[in-house]
């Protein structure tokens, strides 16, 4: 009885904070401003590593150099916000409706996803390169598993979207089996494994995999296949925003410390990227290729803590643009590289320059015009047959 007692004034000690200290929209409010902001500095990141593929200016080999990142800090967002997601659910319920969060991912995923597979596979002028993987890798979404990205590139990027549909999969499945053997409260330590056993594969790849083949033509090709694409060797981005998420959901200390240290948390989260691009350097050498991707993921997962700090000026800076290039970041993914492909296509048939920084502003207001056009025929008509098909589901 004491025991609970205390937990109760617990609660009722931060509720009361809460009001006082937090917005008022910080918890009522499902649209988290920081979090847009690092949507849109994801989608950026990857246009702008992708673009160095095609003609470009000379400056964006070095502003797109870790573009790859992007999707790290992408993998970092999707941990924190579906698990934070099922948290809630389980803190609620007691359990997970299963049907509700795979038809929400199903009409949030699939119809963008399906409509880009057709125009690979139907429209071959869509294609920024010749050869595509075989089509039941993409519809299975394994297609991140031997990957060969020197013969089979075109719409490689699909690879990180294979990840995280797995990622939604196994998920919720593995919560509930925690939850009924009364294992939950160990998430945290779970998701510290998930780290530390991708940067155990990345080891033993590199030592019995890519050594051999270092001073080969096929270094790349293997390098891709083995180390960067595979579910097992990227788990830790998601892994750290599933931690951040259930921390913030269940260690009162954590969350005010998150919630009083914003901007030191943002200071913090730089310094650490910085050191990471450091490692990153060479992307493929043996330091970035077994610690890189965990550098990375912790220090987006720093800054994604202070974008959810309401002490963070992430947080309490609102813009209307990285809330529109966060809206369409997906469908901005999906599209580029063939809306890029496209693009100077036309301009180099029309004579116009394809290297510059006029033809790259044209891409990029391509891509975002894309984006809209996936937003209105399919997203927005997807999104309400969702509700549709949810609230029919409630009346029965």
């Amino acid at each position: 009885m004491v025991i609970r007692h205390d937990r109760t004034k617990r609660l009722i000690f931060f509720t009361r904070f809460a009001e006082k200290k937090m917005p008022a929209d910080h918890y009522s409010s499902e649209r988290l401003y920081g979090l847009d902001h690092l949507r849109a500095l994801a989608i950026l990141l990857v246009l702008m590593y992708h673009y160095r593929a095609f003609e470009h200016p000379g400056w964006i080999d070095a502003i797109g150099k870790f573009g790859w990142t992007g999707v790290d800090l992408f993998f970092v967002l999707s941990g924190f916000l579906i698990s934070g997601q099922l948290f809630k659910e389980i803190e609620k319920n007691g359990s997970i409706s299963l049907k509700t969060f795979f038809t929400k991912r199903f009409f949030r995923i699939i119809p963008p996803y399906f409509f880009t597979l057709a125009l690979y596979f139907l429209f071959p002028f869509f294609r920024e390169r010749e050869a595509l993987s075989s089509l039941w890798k993409f519809i299975t979404f394994t297609q991140n598993y031997g990957l060969d990205v020197i013969n089979r590139g075109t719409f490689s990027h699909a690879w990180s979207l294979c990840i995280e549909e797995q990622f939604y999969l196994f998920l919720p499945l593995m919560l509930l089996a925690a939850v009924k053997a009364r294992v939950f409260r160990y998430t945290a330590f779970f998701a510290a494994f998930l780290i530390v056993f991708s940067l155990t594969a990345r080891l033993i790849i590199w030592k019995d995999v890519i050594v051999p083949v270092l001073d080969t033509e096929d270094f790349w090709k293997v390098w891709y296949m083995n180390m960067y694409y595979p579910t097992h060797t990227r788990l830790d981005g998601l892994a750290v925003g599933v931690t951040v998420s259930y921390l913030m959901q269940y260690s009162l200390r954590f969350k005010n410390i998150v919630h009083h240290h914003g901007n030191t948390l943002f200071i913090l989260g730089i310094v650490l990227l910085g050191i990471s691009f450091w490692i990153c350097n060479d992307q493929v050498s043996e330091e970035a290729s077994i610690f890189g991707f965990t550098f990375v993921a912790v220090s987006y997962g720093i800054i994604l803590m202070s974008s959810i700090s309401g002490s963070s000026f992430l947080f309490r800076s609102k813009s209307y643009v990285t809330a529109q290039i966060a809206g369409l970041s997906y469908a901005i993914y999906l599209s580029h590289k063939g809306i890029i492909h496209m693009i100077q296509y036309a301009l180099g048939q029309l004579g116009m320059e394809v290297s510059g920084n006029v033809s790259l502003l044209i891409c990029l207001a391509g891509c975002i015009t894309g984006g809209l056009l996936y937003r209105v025929m399919i997203e927005n008509p997807s999104s309400k047959l969702k509700y549709r098909f949810l609230n029919r589901k409630i009346d029965h």
